[in-house]
Parts: C-alpha cells; structure tokens; sequence
C-alpha cells in the first residue's frame, strides 16, 4: 500500500511487560531515528492482537515477537512480516519464510560461563523455568548449552527447573528452591535463566542464609532495570542484544517494503555485554565471620547500619569482627561498608538516571555535601565528574 510522502503502516506486535520486549521496540525507534524511514506505528494497548483485527487492519507490515501467540497464524496476513525471539535452535518450530531475529544464545551462555570461571569458581549449576509443553525454546537452548559447556570441561553441573511464580505456591517453591540451594557444594556459581528467576534466587539465598557471592554467585540474563531496583544485593547480568536486535528487525522490514525478498534471513545477534555486579563478585575468603558480615553488609550497607550492627548479625564482639577483617581483607568493618555505599553510588552514575540527591539516599549519605566529601577523599573527584568519564568512555 502507497502513502503520501512514502509514510508506511507498522504492527509491532509485543508486550511492553517485558524486558526483552521493551528492549527490541527500543532497537526499533532508534532505527528509525537515525534514518530517514518514516512509519506510523500501531502497537496494541493490551499487548495482545488478534489475527482477524490484523487482516481488517490496512497496514504494511509487522514486526512480531515469536512468543506472541498471533505469530503462528501470521501467515494469513498478506503483508511483510519479520519475526523476533530468544532461539532458532530449531527451525522446523517456526513458519517458513519468515525472516527471523533471534538471540544467539550460544555467545551469551558462554559470556555468563566464563565469567563465572574468572571468578575462581569450580562447581556451576544452571537455574531454569518448569518442565512443561510449553517451555520457550531459549530456555530449553540455555540449558542445553550450559550443560554442553560443563561436560566439555569435564564438569558435572546441577540444573534445577523449579516450579511456576504463582501467588499460591509461592511459599512452597521458595522452600523447595532454597532446600536445593542448600543442597549444592559450596561456593558455587550458579547462571540464571533470566533475571526474574536470579532474583528469585537471591530472594531464597537471604532467607537461608546463604552469603552472596561468597557461596552462591548468581548471574541473570536480560539486564532488566526493574529487576536491578527490586534486588537488594546487585545482580549481575548479560545484557541480551535486543536493541540491535531491533535495529536489524527493522532494516529487514524496510527492505522488504521495497521489494527485497528476505524470507530465508535468519540473523543470530550476539549478546550486547556483561553487566557485572556484586552477586557474582565472588572471593575466597577463609574467615567465616568475614563472609557473613560481608553478606549482611551488601544487603543493608546502604542503609545506615553500624559496626556494631553487623557484629551482632555474625554473632561475634565487635573486636573479635574487626580482627578479622583486619588480618583478612586489611580494612575496617566501617572501611568495608563505606566501599559498598560507594560501590552502589558508582554503578547508579553509570547508568545516568538518577540525582545526585537521590543517589545520596539510595546509598546511605546523610547529604549530597557529604557524598562529594566521600567521592574526593576516596576516588579523587566529584560524583559529577567520575560519571562524565564513565559516560564518555562507554561512548568510546
């Protein structure tokens, strides 16, 4: 269908609930910013489409994630379409002659793997979703490749599938998931199917107790913000490469609304980076009053708490606590919380989003004054300034 000023009619057909889904229809618009291709977009209020509003809707083409169920029926729709998801590990699972954007699951396990093995870790086990009909493909790929990389390497690892996040058997999978937790040697590095089931993790190892990283380190896959601002301990994560995901989806439409025949396109995008943080950050650590004391502060160092506070929690004098990290880590129980709230305060400026008053607050600084006294005595420069190197050397 023609327009006035060569304007088309796009579907993104997605749920904006999603991480990975916001993060390709992101792919999508800076497209079609740093271009001259002019689209007027529909996307569905609810995020879900039915194929008979589609064939009554006078569009010109569609860009579709592969979990949503109107894909299987696309084929009805007499107009270019460009399919993105998780995995094409399988290609007899999706419609022919429909290009196709997937992650390349392989680059980003492996990503998350040797991570974990940097960390000196030698024992791995792999959280997955249920085992139903209806598993998604990248999630039976996920496993299936950690499980290749271990036997590889001659490792034995531990896969546990868990059970579905529902309100009713919320209690009971929390139980089962922290029984398995504790059942695995230790420490171990456990990779997450996505960052919904690592912070799950997280969830059950704090109410074990089970220091993080020191016994368990946890890697997520998506990089998803919600889940980083609802962990109390940071997650570590492997940015996924949705945006350029996106961005490709989105050339490969245009194309075709010029004529070029994709149908057999299948393009495998490589994972965007490793967003490192402290449920990974895993040290050999010999005293056990340190370890303990070291999970206490990553869950609450932020939150005002003293020496004595943390000594209380491992269960020691505060001299015997000190002794230790002393002969252990060659600092303070205050030196140790103070590196955490700047620690925090670092990884918030870079990613630019919020105030200097407000990360004063989420860190624990009595003032944004203070904040900067901190930034100078410890790192040599202002708040302000250690973002704007950041910003410029991720622009480098």
């Amino acid at each position: 269908m023609s327009h006035p000023h060569g304007v088309h009619r796009i579907a993104l057909l997605f749920n904006a609930n999603k991480a990975f889904d916001r993060q390709v229809i992101a792919g999508i618009g800076n497209y079609l910013a740093s271009t001259r291709v002019s689209w007027d977009l529909f996307m569905q209020e609810d995020f879900h489409c039915r194929v008979s509003d589609l064939i009554e809707w006078c569009g010109d083409g569609i860009i579709t994630a592969v979990d949503d169920p109107v894909y299987a029926a696309l084929h009805q729709v007499d107009v270019p379409v460009v399919a993105v998801g998780g995995s094409y590990s399988d290609a007899s699972r999706y419609p022919k002659g429909v290009p196709y954007i997937a992650t390349d699951n392989a680059a980003l396990v492996r990503l998350a793997y040797d991570h974990l093995i940097e960390q000196g870790l030698q024992n791995f086990a792999f959280y997955s979703l249920p085992l139903a009909p209806d598993i998604p493909g990248w999630a039976e790929e996920r496993e299936r490749l950690f499980d290749t990389m271990l036997r590889r390497d001659g490792i034995e690892g531990f896969v546990y599938h868990g059970h579905a996040t529902t309100a009713a058997g919320w209690s009971d999978a929390t139980e089962a998931l922290m029984n398995w937790l504790q059942s695995l040697p230790k420490p171990i590095g456990v990779l997450a199917v996505t960052d919904a089931r690592a912070r799950q993790l997280l969830q059950a190892c704090m109410m074990a107790d089970i220091p993080v990283p020191d016994e368990v380190a946890i890697v997520g896959i998506d990089n998803d913000p919600l889940t980083r601002m609802l962990s109390r301990i940071p997650l570590t994560s492997v940015q996924q490469g949705t945006e350029e995901m996106g961005r490709t989806a989105a050339h490969v439409l245009h194309r075709m609304l010029h004529g070029a025949d994709c149908s057999d396109t299948r393009v495998l995008v490589p994972p965007e980076s490793l967003h490192v943080a402290a449920s990974s950050m895993y040290q050999s650590v010999c005293s056990p009053y340190v370890m303990r004391a070291r999970h206490y502060i990553r869950q609450y160092g932020c939150l005002g708490i003293r020496t004595d506070q943390v000594a209380d929690y491992v269960g020691v004098s505060r001299s015997l606590l000190e002794e230790h990290f002393r002969r252990t880590l060659k600092r303070s129980v205050h030196q140790e919380i103070l590196r955490h709230k700047l620690e925090v305060a670092q990884d918030l400026l870079r990613q630019g989003e919020a105030s200097m008053a407000d990360i004063a607050v989420r860190c624990g600084f009595t003032s944004v004054q203070y904040l900067y006294t901190v930034f100078r005595r410890e790192l040599g420069c202002t708040p302000r300034a250690f973002q704007e190197q950041q910003l410029a050397d991720a622009r480098t």
